[in-house]
Parts: structure tokens; C-alpha cells; sequence
């Protein structure tokens, strides 16, 4: 392990130190740390250099939307080896939030969240993405391991 110094202006530290008391961190060191993990995965991803990742796409729709709901099954049929599982619950008489836990190539991860936020009627949408590293097991399935 490595130590490093950084200086902060008070008024920066003081607001670093209330963010990670909010968040319940121990420290800052493991602030930093978690800060410094969503940057480097955050550039990975932009940059083009994390070909495989696991997701968390969580959206917001209105079910009586027109077609709404059938057309969100076929698009996750055409997408169904990208999907680990689904989660669907009724917020009120109209709105529903599902989550719906992804893999593969990150192109494909992305392609598919995008083609749901964009679909008429989902009001709110995000992807959550991890990088990870794919490789074939022995035993005929994929083992992921985040990369930091």
C-alpha cells in the first residue's frame, strides 16, 4: 500500500469531512479511495477501455402508457442474454419502477439502457456500470471480477 499527502484550502476540508460523515465513511482514506475507484472506471469506460461490465439500469414508467410495456418485454427479449434478472415494482395506481441487473459488452450494456430510457413513456432512467474483466471458465459459464 501506498500513502500520499494532499493539502486543502479549510473550507474545501471542512465540506470533504462533512460529505464523508453524511455518507458514513470511517475516514477519509476510504473516501479518497472510493472516490478515486469511480474516477479511474468512470475514464475507463469513456476512453473505450473496459470491454466487458455488469449494470444496474433502474427506470420509472407510467404502465398505462400506449404499448408502453409490451414494447419494453420485446426489448429485453432482443436483449435477453444480456440480462441476469429483473426486479418490477408498482409505485402507485400508474407508475412502476424496474431495475434490471445487466452484462456483456459494455457497447451492448450501454445500447440496451439507452434503447429503454429512450422508449416513450419512461419517465426517468440510469445506468449504473462496472467494469469487469470477462473470461471463459472450463465449466461452460463467464466469470466477472471488478477491475479495482
Amino acid at each position: 500500500m501506498q500513502r500520499f499527502t494532499i493539502s486543502l484550502e479549510d473550507r474545501l476540508a471542512t465540506e470533504f469531512d462533512e460529505l464523508i460523515r453524511r455518507k458514513g465513511y470511517g475516514n477519509r482514506s476510504e473516501a479518497v479511495r472510493d472516490m478515486l475507484r469511480g474516477t479511474i472506471e468512470k475514464s475507463r469506460v469513456a476512453r473505450g477501455g473496459a470491454p466487458y461490465a455488469v449494470g444496474c439500469l433502474s427506470y420509472v414508467y407510467n404502465h398505462h402508457e400506449r404499448d408502453l410495456a409490451e414494447r419494453l418485454t420485446a426489448l429485453a427479449h432482443v436483449h435477453h442474454d444480456r440480462i441476469v434478472s429483473a426486479t418490477h415494482a408498482h409505485l402507485d395506481h400508474e407508475t412502476c419502477i424496474e431495475t434490471v441487473i445487466l452484462r456483456g459488452c459494455t457497447a451492448d450494456v450501454h445500447g440496451f439502457a439507452d434503447a429503454v430510457i429512450a422508449e416513450r413513456g419512461v419517465r426517468h432512467g440510469g445506468l449504473n456500470l462496472v467494469p469487469v474483466d470477462e473470461g471463459a471458465a472450463p465449466h461452460r459459464h463467464v466469470h466477472v471480477r471488478p477491475k479495482s
